[in-house]
């Protein structure tokens, strides 16, 4: 897979992959759309919704730059939450990708190292009471013992990875979460929409971030 940085619309860095002109981050601005997704429609959301909880378990389908990752541990950096945060990346970058993202400007940034170097496969911790478990698998051949809180659904495109985008898997996203869970996602595809329904979630149209007019939300409620 031949990736190359790219600067995007905010001044942040992202990767593009030049064979299939797909981007991990969006164009328009990638920090600006990981903080209006991942942070403010999922992270923020479920704090909101779960005020008295003490733990916050996240699974991330697709760790990519670790940028929703990192703006995620630097959020919750003076709670006192205890957060487990798993992040699946079947295309783990080399370390000269990750260093060129130019990443300071992101938040942590001896955070954002210590995420990268972190060992696959293992938890470590990377900040008080807060976790970090890397995983090296593809999303169809990951088994998970436990349920999450929170899903971040970072896929890339349809275009680009049409399977991660079928019904199947939105019903295995519906299975991972706990009661009250919420799932995110920058796409707004009413066959993603139809699929999260399928599976019993109470799915939401959201504005999207700059250059994408919707998003879309979902929870599992208690009749899912």
């Amino acid at each position: 897979m031949k990736r190359k940085v790219i600067r995007t619309g905010d001044g942040s860095n992202t990767l593009e992959i030049t064979d299939l002109n797909e981007t991990y981050h969006s164009r328009h601005g990638a920090l600006v759309e990981a903080k209006h997704v991942f942070i403010d429609a999922g992270l923020s959301y479920w704090l909101s919704q779960n005020p008295k909880s003490q733990s916050l378990s996240i699974f991330e389908m697709g760790l990519g730059t670790g940028m929703n990752a990192l703006l995620t541990f630097d959020f919750l950096e003076n709670s006192p939450l205890r957060l487990n945060y798993l992040g699946l990346e079947a295309f783990p970058l080399e370390s000269k990708e990750w260093l060129a993202m130019n990443a300071e400007g992101w938040g942590n940034y001896n955070q954002y190292l210590k995420l990268h170097e972190a060992e696959w496969n293992r938890a470590i911790e990377l900040a008080p009471n807060k976790m970090i478990h890397k995983v090296d698998q593809t999303f169809e051949s990951f088994e998970s013992q436990t349920s999450f809180d929170l899903i971040y659904y970072d896929a890339f495109g349809a275009r680009a990875q049409p399977e991660l985008w079928e019904a199947r898997w939105f019903e295995k996203c519906a299975n991972l979460l706990n009661t009250g869970g919420v799932f995110v996602t920058y796409a707004a595809k009413g066959s993603v929409r139809r699929a999260l329904e399928a599976a019993n979630l109470r799915v939401e149209r959201l504005p999207g971030p700059p250059g994408k007019r919707e998003m879309l939300r979902a929870t599992k409620t208690p009749q899912s």
